[in-house]
């Protein structure tokens, strides 16, 4: 339900990070030369050909539905591409419907995995039987602009999903634009260990980070009131709750480190090189701040549900409670 001020797609040439590599490239940087085109894809990727073989089989009234200008606003959620929310469909025909025919859902699905890990499929599967009966059932497709001749964007949404592509279309930003998972895996509330849940390992990643925090790095990590999880716009450091994590420890900065490698285990290479590459230019996770919140602590046992990391152009913010919606938003700057 927000457009981020400043939210933008880079996607770099897929390359398998070791955790050693991946370690150093998220850690502080003095100067890394980066430019912008070092974090955008230069080849299209699997996700960005299926875009294109599907947009070259929708009829003239499938496209009336469908797709829509580059620049395209809603009248009540403005620009379309940029628009972001925990449970909407960007355009009303659903995936799995008499709309689209079975070789055009079959696309619409190779878009799908294209853009999350192939390791990650039968979990996002498993999230979508959850929430919304099964992938495409409750899901929509939007392509905004050309994919055939120019810059494009091609849109997936439902409940707790929305995923992005664009071949590197939108400049600076990565995953094409803002993004939303979650999934209530036993209901709308969950109990405190969110049983069957397949993204809260990514909360004890962070919350076993706070544990190794010491006394006084957790009194300034730990805020009361957490900010509203739509909150996502790009802000200056004096208003990022928590603690610098320039103060942590070498330790506890690789702690971090794999928090974040948790955080972008989903998606596919290109996705997780573009994400570390803003991160890069804007130095690294030093750069960032780490707040943990009382507020929304299911079964008040300290397991913190609610928690983000924030710089000066990422958001990650996760909320654990009543179940799991997280949203995301990561540029090369703000």
């Amino acid at each position: 339900m927000v457009q981020p001020a400043k939210s933008p797609e880079l996607i770099t040439p897929s390359v398998q990070f070791s955790r050693r590599q991946f370690l150093a490239a998220t850690a502080t940087v003095a100067a890394t030369g980066l430019s912008t085109s070092a974090c955008v894809a230069q080849t299209p990727s699997t996700a960005e050909d299926a875009v294109k073989r599907f947009y070259g089989t929708l009829t003239d009234v499938q496209k009336k539905e469908v797709c829509f200008d580059w620049d395209h606003k809603d009248p009540s959620r403005g620009l379309l591409r940029k628009y972001i929310s925990a449970n909407w469909q960007v355009t009303k025909p659903a995936i799995k419907s008499d709309f689209f025919t079975a070789d055009q859902q079959r696309a619409i699905r190779e878009i799908f995995e294209g853009v999350i890990h192939r390791d990650w499929h039968d979990r996002i599967d498993k999230q979508q039987q959850d929430d919304a009966g099964g992938f495409g059932r409750n899901q929509s497709i939007a392509i905004f602009g050309d994919p055939a001749a120019g810059k494009f964007q091609c849109a997936i949404t439902g409940r707790h999903l929305t995923v992005r592509c664009d071949g590197g279309s939108e400049k600076k930003v990565a995953f094409a634009g803002p993004i939303v998972y979650g999934h209530a895996a036993a209901g709308f509330v969950e109990k405190p260990d969110h049983p069957g849940n397949v993204f809260w390992h990514q909360a004890k990643e962070a919350n076993e980070l706070y544990q190794v925090l010491d006394g006084k790095q957790q009194q300034k990590a730990l805020v009361e009131k957490a900010p509203a999880e739509s909150r996502i716009a790009f802000r200056d450091r004096s208003e990022r709750p928590g603690i610098p994590i320039s103060e942590l420890t070498a330790d506890q900065k690789e702690r971090a480190q794999e928090v974040l490698r948790k955080l972008l285990d989903p998606y596919r290479q290109s996705d997780r090189d573009g994400v570390v590459a803003c991160l890069k230019s804007q130095g690294g996770l030093d750069g960032c701040n780490l707040a943990f919140f009382q507020e929304g602590d299911l079964g008040d046992d300290g397991v913190w549900d609610i928690w983000r990391i924030e710089g000066p152009s990422f958001v990650w913010h996760f909320r654990g409670s009543p179940h799991v919606h997280v949203w995301v938003s990561v540029a090369e700057q703000a």
